[in-house]
C-alpha cells in the first residue's frame, strides 16, 4: 500500500503553481450574507492538538505561517474553537496573532458547547454556560462579535432535543454578539428542532468516501434547503480525529495516479463535488499540505470516477 500523503512525481507542478491555484478556484456559497470560498480551514491541527485525542506538540512560528499562508492562497472561511489547544499553543490566539486586523472578507467560525478545562479535561457546558463559551471565543479571537457559531452537538446525544441550548445561542445572536447560527454533529430531527428556533446557515457533520446513506441523506437535504454542508473528517475519513491512516484503497490510488494528485487530493475533490452548498474545511499544520488542499479545488473528476468512489464503503 502507498502512504497517504505521497507526492506523485509528476504531480510536482500541481504543487508548485498553488500560489495561483487559490481557493475560489472550486467556487463560493453565502453563510447568511456572508460569502466564502468553497476551499477553507480548519484549526485544530495548528497547535499539534487534535482536539479529542493526544497530538504531537505544534510549531508557534510555523502555525502562524500556514494561517497567513492560507489568506495569501485565498481562503477567507476560517473553522476554529476555544477548545482547540495545547499544553503551549492555542488556535483562536494564534489566529488572533497571524491575522488581525482581519481581512473584510474573512469569516471565522467557532463552535461551542463542549470545552477543556485547563488541564485538558472535556466538560460540557449548560445552555447559561454558553455566553460564557461565546465570550471566551471573542476574547482570544480579539473580535466584538463572532461570524459563525456552530452548536456541536455531544456525542452522547444521538437523540433528544437541543432547543434549550440552540436557543441560548438564538438570544446571544439577537443581541449582536453572533451574526450566524450553525449546527454539528446533528441528525436531520434536531436540525429541524434548530430551525424552529433560528436560521440556520451550515451544518458541520463527519462525512467523506464511504459515508453511510443518512450522511448522504442529510447533505442532500441540505442542499435543498440552501444550507451550507461543511463536512470533517473528509480526509482523514475512518482515521478520524487522529488523522489519515497510512493505507489508501486502490481505486483512491488509481484516479490520484490518473489525475497527478495525492489521494487527500481526491478525497476533497469528492467531496466538493457533491453539491455546490459543501465546503472544505481540511485542517494541517503543514504549509506544503495546506497547498495541496488548496489545489484540490481545481480537480476535476470524471462521472466514472465519482462513481467507483462513490462505491467505497
Amino acid at each position: 500500500m502507498t502512504f497517504l500523503r505521497e507526492t506523485p512525481s509528476k504531480d510536482i507542478n500541481l504543487i508548485m503553481t498553488a500560489q495561483t491555484n487559490t481557493a475560489a478556484a472550486a467556487g463560493t456559497w453565502d453563510l447568511g450574507n456572508l460569502t466564502v470560498n468553497r476551499i477553507g480551514f480548519g484549526a485544530m491541527r495548528l497547535t499539534g492538538s487534535v482536539a479529542f485525542g493526544p497530538g504531537i506538540p505544534g510549531d508557534r512560528d510555523r502555525s502562524i505561517g500556514v494561517l497567513r499562508q492560507a489568506i495569501e492562497l485565498g481562503v477567507n472561511h476560517i473553522d476554529t474553537a476555544a477548545f482547540y489547544f495545547s499544553p503551549h499553543l492555542s488556535a483562536n490566539e494564534l489566529i488572533n496573532r497571524a491575522l488581525a486586523p482581519y481581512p473584510d472578507d474573512l469569516v471565522i467560525a467557532t463552535k461551542v458547547w463542549p470545552a477543556r478545562d485547563p488541564s485538558g479535561a472535556w466538560w460540557w457546558a449548560t445552555p447559561e454556560q454558553l455566553r460564557g463559551q461565546v465570550e471566551e471565543n471573542l476574547r482570544q479571537l480579539g473580535r466584538d462579535h463572532l461570524d459563525v457559531v456552530n452548536l456541536r452537538v455531544p456525542p452522547s446525544r444521538k437523540t433528544g432535543s437541543i432547543a434549550d441550548h440552540f436557543g441560548a445561542l438564538a438570544e446571544l445572536r439577537d443581541a449582536g454578539h453572533i451574526r450566524h447560527l450553525g449546527v454539528s454533529n446533528v441528525t436531520p430531527e434536531q436540525l429541524a428542532e434548530a430551525q424552529t428556533i433560528a436560521p440556520v446557515v451550515c451544518v458541520q457533520n463527519s462525512f467523506g468516501i464511504g459515508a453511510s446513506a443518512g450522511q448522504q441523506e442529510l447533505l442532500r437535504s441540505c442542499g435543498e434547503q440552501g444550507i451550507a454542508f461543511v463536512p470533517f473528517f473528509a480526509i482523514a475519513g475512518a482515521g478520524r480525529e487522529a488523522g489519515a491512516t497510512a493505507t489508501e484503497h486502490e481505486d483512491v490510488l488509481a484516479i490520484a495516479r490518473a489525475h497527478g494528485a495525492t489521494p487527500a487530493q481526491i478525497r476533497l475533490a469528492w467531496t466538493l463535488r457533491r453539491g455546490p452548498h459543501v465546503l472544505a474545511i481540511p485542517g494541517t499544520g503543514n504549509p506544503h499540505h495546506l497547498a495541496e488542499n488548496v489545489a484540490a479545488g481545481t480537480l476535476r473528476l470524471s462521472e466514472d470516477e465519482m462513481a467507483r468512489l462513490q462505491s467505497l464503503g
